[in-house]
C-alpha cells in the first residue's frame, strides 16, 4: 500500500464550469443514526455555493454487518462518490481495502476519512487533530501531566497522538485488549521521545495520580449506554474528556460533572474532525466557526 500527503489540491472543474460543484459522501458505521456529520457537511456546502449530499450507510441495517465493508467501500468508489467517513467499528478495518495512505493515517494506524480520486481510494485521518481541535477551545489550560486514555482502537489511537504532540508527560492507555493498549503504548514511544505512553490493566491504579481521563469506547453512545468505569473513580482533579457526541451529555459527562471534574464533550471533535474532512472533500477551506455554530444549532434543534 503506497503513503501519500496528507495535502489535497482543489478539485478540477470540468465543462459547464458555471454550475455549482456536486459531491456525494457517505458515512460508514454502526449505530450512526443520530450523527450530524451529514447536516454540517451539507450545510457548509449550501454556505459555500457547492451541491453535496451525504448519505449514512448504517452498519446496523445491513444484514451482513461489517463484513460488507469491502462491498460497500467498492460500490461508493463505483457510485462516483467524492468520498466517505469511516466510523466505529471499521477505522481500522477499513485500511487493507485501500490503494493508498497519508503519512498521518499509517502512523496512526486508523482512517476516518476516505477520498476517491484518480480512480484510487486514500484513507486519511482527521480525529488527532479534530480532537486537539476541540479539547484546546475548552481546556487550553488542562494540565498534561498524566493522562489516562480509556480505549487503544481507531479513535483512542488518534487521540494519542494528539496528546504525545502536545507534549504529555504520561500516558497510561487502558483497552479491554491489554494486547492492543501494549502495541499502541510501543507505536508511540517509538515515534515520539521520551518513552512516555505506558499500558496498564489496572484502571484504578493509572487514575489514581492523574491530571485527565480521555474516554474513546464506544460505551455512552445511544446503542451502548452506560458507563465505561466505576463513578468512584471519578474524582475532582480530574478533567474529562469524551469522544461520543450522540448524546452530547453522555452519562460519563453528567457523572463527571455532578463529582467536581471539569468535562469536555464530545462535539469539538466531532466538528474538528469535519472541518478536515470537509476539505479533503472538496478542495474548499471551510469556516470551522461557523460549522461549530451550526454544529450549536443542531444540538440544540435535537433537543
Amino acid at each position: 500500500m503506497q503513503k501519500t500527503s496528507d495535502t489535497i489540491s482543489q478539485p478540477a472543474r470540468g465543462p459547464g464550469c458555471d454550475a455549482p460543484q456536486r459531491y456525494l459522501l457517505g458515512l460508514i458505521g454502526s449505530g450512526i443514526q443520530a450523527s450530524l456529520s451529514p447536516a454540517m457537511h451539507e450545510r457548509e456546502a449550501l454556505e459555500q455555493g457547492l451541491r453535496l449530499h451525504y448519505q449514512l450507510i448504517d452498519l446496523d441495517f445491513v444484514d451482513r454487518g461489517a463484513d460488507a465493508l469491502p462491498d460497500l467501500v467498492n460500490a461508493a468508489r463505483a457510485m462516483g462518490f467524492a468520498g466517505l467517513n469511516i466510523t466505529f467499528p471499521c477505522k481500522q478495518t477499513v485500511i487493507p481495502l485501500l490503494d493508498e495512505l497519508s503519512d498521518e493515517a499509517a502512523a496512526i494506524g486508523a482512517v476516518n476519512t476516505i477520498v476517491f480520486r484518480d480512480g484510487r481510494s486514500v484513507g486519511y485521518n482527521t480525529d488527532s487533530t479534530g480532537w486537539r481541535w476541540g479539547f484546546e477551545r475548552a481546556l487550553a489550560e488542562a494540565s498534561l501531566a498524566r493522562v489516562v486514555l480509556l480505549g487503544a482502537g481507531g479513535a483512542g489511537s488518534a487521540i494519542a497522538h494528539a496528546l504525545m504532540r502536545m507534549e504529555c508527560a504520561s500516558l497510561a492507555i487502558v483497552d479491554p485488549l491489554t494486547a492492543r493498549a501494549r502495541h499502541l503504548a510501543e507505536q508511540l514511544n517509538h515515534a515520539y521521545p521520551g518513552a512516555r505512553a505506558q499500558a496498564s490493566d489496572k484502571l484504578e491504579m493509572a487514575l489514581q495520580a492523574a491530571s485527565g481521563l480521555v474516554h474513546a469506547t464506544p460505551t455512552g453512545m445511544v446503542k451502548s449506554p452506560g458507563l465505561p468505569l466505576p463513578a468512584q473513580l471519578l474524582n475532582p482533579g480530574l478533567w474529562v474528556s469524551e469522544v461520543v457526541y450522540f448524546p452530547l451529555q453522555t452519562e460519563l459527562l453528567q457523572v463527571a460533572a455532578a463529582r467536581g471534574c471539569r468535562t469536555v464533550d464530545g462535539g469539538g471533535m466531532a466538528v474538528g474532525q469535519a472541518v478536515g474532512a470537509f476539505e479533503m472533500f472538496t478542495g474548499r477551506q471551510p469556516d470551522a466557526a461557523r460549522m461549530q455554530r451550526h454544529f450549536a444549532d443542531l444540538v440544540a434543534a435535537a433537543r
